[in-house]
């Protein structure tokens, strides 16, 4: 199984999209709240070439991007196998 790795703040509603779908593909997803900024916040701008809006999502270490961009590789069929991976 793949490792999940997504950067979220409290009330942000495609952060709330984004864990739905993974929750729904029954995948363990490790979360960090940046909510209050600090280096969590600070990592997540490096690793995603200074994206700054939440959430930001990566599988095995890959930047996928957000909820969006997550939306779109399920609806494309190609989720599923990054997953798995």
């Amino acid at each position: 199984m793949a490792k999940i790795e997504i950067y979220t703040k409290a009330f942000c509603p495609y952060c709330s999209r984004a864990m739905r779908l993974l929750d729904s593909k029954g995948v363990a997803v490790e979360e960090f709240d940046i909510t209050m900024g600090g280096p969590k916040r600070a990592e997540m701008l490096d690793r995603a070439n200074g994206r700054s809006t939440v959430p930001q999502i990566f599988i095995d270490g890959q930047h996928v991007g957000g909820s969006d961009e997550l939306a779109a590789l399920e609806r494309e069929g190609k989720l599923d196998a990054l997953l798995a991976a």
